[in-house]
């Protein structure tokens, strides 16, 4: 207490009006002075034994800061009576509680991070390791059929590590909230189709059939350049599950409550305990034959997402699998 400067001048106040009023009962009446000694001295008691019990309370207070400022894990601040200090102490349970929940925030933030960069360094690293010995089978190879074989196959795993680090790129400014979509009028059918233009040559040299059900009119609120990369990105899938000679349907309906959009392959459809898991980042699901990154259907969300739309995933009750995007109107 006595470090308080306030404290300090009020006590010498207090002194000196306390031996003012003892020498001027004193001089009035010798009872007058006793009066004067016993309430100066009950007073001082009274109010040192009071300053001396809010110090404590507010030192507890501190050492709770404290422990906050230095990670601890557990924490607790007594209750206090009504008044001043228990609004303080309200004000700083819930500061310490908030600084905790930051804390366990970050901390997920942190781990999310680090599991995030070494999967991104896994996905990169396994075309490298590829396209590295691919080079060196070309360095000793004296085939020019093979070694224009192995060229073709460096040039899909450069295009696929292309994909892969622009589809990391487009995550990190979504994740960075740098992104500001143009929302505008799309007509439906007309994302559909600049959807697809960039799939009809591969679908044709693989024989993949595509059937469109795109009634005109219909109209959805949103970028349609974002919006198109995220179909793309669902197409992408159909077309590695459905394989050659395999079917795409894409069948866009309106209701009074929302527009549709589901997109149905013909491919083998999903395991049951990857259904939940399908959308999440880095996701490749249980089969240790899957070529995908788990990148594709995780931006595809995300863009969806943020542009008020629901996107959801299952197997189709005949077979394969079925992506269904709804835009509330």
């Amino acid at each position: 207490m006595l470090r308080n400067r306030e404290f300090r001048q009020f006590a010498v106040w207090f002194s000196l009006m306390a031996a003012a009023a003892v020498v001027l009962g004193f001089a009035l009446h010798a009872a007058a002075g006793i009066l004067a000694i016993a309430s100066s001295a009950a007073f001082g008691t009274a109010f040192f034994v009071f300053t001396k019990a809010r110090y404590k309370s507010i030192a507890q207070i501190s050492n709770q800061i404290d422990l906050v400022l230095h990670n601890a894990d557990h924490l607790y601040i007594a209750e206090s009576d009504e008044g001043e200090l228990a609004i303080l102490h309200s004000e700083i349970t819930k500061m310490m509680l908030r600084i905790r929940e930051q804390n366990g925030a970050l901390k997920k933030e942190k781990e999310h991070l680090a599991d995030s960069l070494a999967d991104i360094a896994h996905q990169l690293r396994t075309p490298l390791t590829s396209v590295n010995l691919i080079l060196t089978l070309l360095e000793n190879n004296p085939d020019e059929n093979e070694r224009k074989a192995f060229v073709r196959e460096t040039e899909e795993l450069l295009v696929r590590m292309d994909w892969l680090i622009t589809s990391l790129l487009k995550l990190s400014r979504l994740d960075a909230g740098i992104v500001v979509f143009q929302s505008g009028q799309i007509d439906v059918n007309s994302l559909i189709l600049a959807a697809l233009r960039p799939f009809l040559i591969a679908m044709e040299l693989h024989n993949i059939d595509v059937q469109i059900d795109a009634p005109t009119g219909m109209m959805i609120q949103g970028d349609s350049a974002w919006l198109s990369e995220a179909i793309q990105n669902i197409l992408k899938n159909c077309m590695e599950s459905a394989g050659e000679n395999g079917k795409i349907e894409i069948v866009c309906s309106d209701t009074p409550l929302f527009i549709e959009i589901a997109i149905h392959d013909s491919g083998a459809g999903f395991e049951n305990e990857d259904l939940p898991y399908l959308f999440d980042r880095f996701y490749r699901g249980k089969n240790p034959n899957a070529t995908g990154y788990g990148i594709g259907l995780a931006l595809c969300r995300m863009i969806i997402t943020r542009q008020g739309g629901t996107i959801t995933a299952k197997n189709h009750p005949q077979s394969g699998a079925i992506f269904t995007i709804r835009f509330p109107k």
